[in-house]
């Protein structure tokens, strides 16, 4: 189904044509008819715009939240398998019409006996024996890339697919989803000054691996932004607040939120940014934490390409021994331009040809967490020249376009968040 779709794409791409709508569209109903494993994909598709052509990252924009929905007879199955009780008894409303379909989940608005209103999160029925046979078969194809290329040596495939499929798995336990939200919440709360970043708060007696209930948030989706809704938001002071929170919480406290995108984020009556969505987080541990605080200055203020180089080295990326000087006038080709240029003018298209060809010459074998690492820290920077085109250029040169945690704000955590 897959070289059916594909092969129009392909050629496209092969002849050196822009490819089209069309043949775009093709490839990712594909994905969809295959099944939630090729919808997550299509997913990360989209939710990484610029390192995939436009066409198909706005193509599989489709897969982030326009999902065909579960029929509501077994949804009701599987929160009475879940929660004891059918929904109509468990809750004291229950709109069967579901707000959002996605490929793990879809979820529905609910006002629990108290009156409180929630949102329920309620897993797909039969997904954990389709996974498998999709995951078996993705395994083949990257261990075919690794022996086969040094580009695809270089995107460690086979390491991608296991990432993959272990967050696909943590995906489906939404007792560990819960647990991440609250960490993530308590680590923000730790610093003190987060007050315009919140996460849901999770009621623990409707939540279980395959139910998660959760506070309602009223207020927009970053996805759904127009000129009419945004009026008087400050779009940029939150996108902000979502930048330094996510930063803070990678550099800081090692533990971020890993899937962020533009579906997975929005933005309350208040005007506070709200992450949504933790089913993937990352964990980075001191030495990793250590090495991108020293290298993100190093490359965006000091301009010190050797240390950059060295950052590299040092983390593991680089799986033989390396010219660092070589290393760094190389580094120097890319970046140089990118800081004297708009943000609007960045390709980042561009920009990701020119590190894998760096990349092949050194062998480079990315650690699978600074693979998350990046593609969130593009996706955020993508989002504030989507809706801040305003801010242009850094107000001086060599200024870091995303601001950094300061670790002198660092207090100790009071509350060490856990499931029920």
């Amino acid at each position: 189904m897959l070289a059916s779709a594909g092969a129009g794409f392909l050629a496209e791409a092969w002849r050196g044509e822009p490819a089209g709508p069309a043949a775009a569209r093709r490839l990712r109903r594909a994905f969809e008819a295959l099944g939630p494993t090729y919808v997550k994909l299509g997913q990360l598709v989209a939710s990484s715009p610029g390192l995939f052509p436009d066409v198909l990252a706005e193509e599989f924009r489709a897969c982030l939240d326009r999902v065909p929905p579960v029929p509501g007879a077994e949804i009701a199955a599987i929160v009475t398998e879940e929660l004891g009780a059918p929904p109509t008894r468990v809750f004291a409303r229950f709109e069967h019409e579901p707000l959002a379909a996605a490929s793990i989940a879809q979820v529905h608005t609910a006002t629990l006996p108290d009156g409180t209103d929630v949102v329920v999160k309620i897993q797909r029925p039969g997904l954990r024996s389709r996974l498998d046979a999709d995951l078996a078969i993705l395994r083949k194809a990257a261990r075919l890339l690794e022996r086969t290329s040094a580009r695809g040596r270089m995107a460690n495939p086979v390491a991608v697919v296991e990432d993959f499929a272990a967050s696909l798995a943590l995906e489906l336990d939404f007792v560990t989803e819960a647990r991440s939200m609250e960490r993530f919440g308590a680590n923000l709360r730790a610093f003190g000054a987060n007050d315009r970043v919140r996460v849901p708060a999770v009621h623990w007696a409707h939540t279980t691996a395959r139910v998660l209930t959760m506070e309602r948030i009223y207020g927009i989706g970053v996805n759904d932004l127009t000129p009419a809704t945004a009026a008087g938001l400050d779009l940029d002071e939150a996108l902000r607040a979502a930048v330094r929170a996510w930063l803070e919480a990678a550099l800081e406290h090692g533990f971020f939120h890993g899937d962020v995108h533009a579906g997975n984020l929005m933005i309350d009556h208040d005007g506070r940014i709200v992450f949504l969505d933790f089913g993937i987080c990352g964990h980075l541990d001191d030495r990793a934490r250590h090495t991108i605080r020293r290298g993100l200055p190093a490359l965006l203020v000091q301009r010190d390409y050797h240390a950059v180089a060295a950052a590299i080295y040092q983390v593991g990326a680089i799986l033989r021994p390396a010219d660092l000087t070589r290393a760094a006038e190389d580094i120097a080709t890319i970046v140089e331009p990118l800081l004297t240029r708009p943000l609007a003018e960045i390709s980042y298209g561009d920009i990701l040809v020119e590190v894998i060809r760096i990349g092949t010459r050194y062998d480079v074998r990315l650690p699978r967490e600074l693979v998350l690492v990046a593609k969130t820290t593009h996706v955020l920077r993508t989002l504030r020249k989507a809706h801040g085109p305003r801010l242009g250029r850094p107000e001086r040169p060599g200024a870091p376009p995303l601001p950094l945690p300061d670790p002198r704000r660092r207090q100790p955590l009071t509350h060490r968040a856990g499931g029920r």
